[in-house]
C-alpha cells in the first residue's frame, strides 16, 4: 500500500504563485494525488496562477480521483455541509476538502495517505478523524530534509508566498523549519 499526498489548491496556489511547481512536485516524488474537485478549482484557478495548468498536462497528480458512488456522494455532501460549513447554494465551497478527507478516510487504497492543505479547520478536522494532515511549511521542512532547499532557501520561499498574498504557516525564524 502507498501512502499519497492530496495537496488542496491552497497549497497549489502556494507553489504557484512563486513558480515553484516543479519543487512540490519534487517533493511529492510520484506519490501526488487529487480528487475531482480540486482539480477543477485548480483550473478555475489558473487564470491567476497560470503554471497551475501545467499540473494536468505533466501527470504529477495524476487522474483526479472520480467520485460516482451515490453513497460517497451523499457522505461527501454531509460531511461538507455538516464540518466545513458548505452551504445548498454554493455546491463547491468546500468540496475539495470533503471529498479529499472521505476518500482518505473510507477508500483502502487510499488509506494512510495524507491531506496538505493551509485551511486550518480542514486540517483539524483531518487530524480529528486521524488523517495525516500537513501544510505548506510542514512541505518545505520535507524539501530541506531532502537537500533540495536549505533552511534560509526554504523561509525566503514561504516570506515570497505571503508577499505574493497568499498565507501559509511561516516559521519565526529558519532554524524552525
Amino acid at each position: 500500500m502507498t501512502a499519497f499526498c492530496f495537496p488542496d489548491n491552497t497549497v497549489l496556489c502556494n507553489f504557484a504563485c512563486v513558480d515553484s511547481l516543479p519543487l512540490l512536485a519534487k517533493i511529492l516524488d510520484g506519490r501526488g494525488r487529487w480528487v475531482e474537485a480540486i482539480a477543477f478549482e485548480a483550473k478555475r484557478s489558473a487564470n491567476i496562477h497560470p503554471s497551475l495548468a501545467s499540473i494536468s498536462v505533466e501527470g504529477w497528480l495524476g487522474d483526479p480521483v472520480e467520485i460516482t458512488d451515490r453513497h460517497d456522494i451523499a457522505r461527501i455532501e454531509r460531511l461538507r455541509r455538516a464540518v466545513f460549513g458548505g452551504r445548498a447554494g454554493e455546491p463547491l465551497r468546500h468540496l475539495g476538502e470533503a471529498q479529499t478527507c472521505h476518500v482518505i478516510q473510507h477508500w483502502s487504497e487510499f488509506a494512510g495517505s495524507s491531506w496538505v492543505s493551509d485551511d486550518r479547520e480542514s486540517l483539524r478536522y483531518a487530524r480529528l478523524v486521524g488523517i495525516p494532515a500537513l501544510d505548506t511549511a510542514d512541505l518545505i521542512g520535507v524539501a530541506i530534509a531532502d537537500d533540495y532547499l536549505s533552511r534560509s532557501e526554504g523561509f525566503l520561499l514561504l516570506q515570497r508566498m505571503v508577499i505574493a498574498g497568499r498565507h501559509p504557516r511561516v516559521p519565526t525564524h529558519p532554524a524552525h523549519l
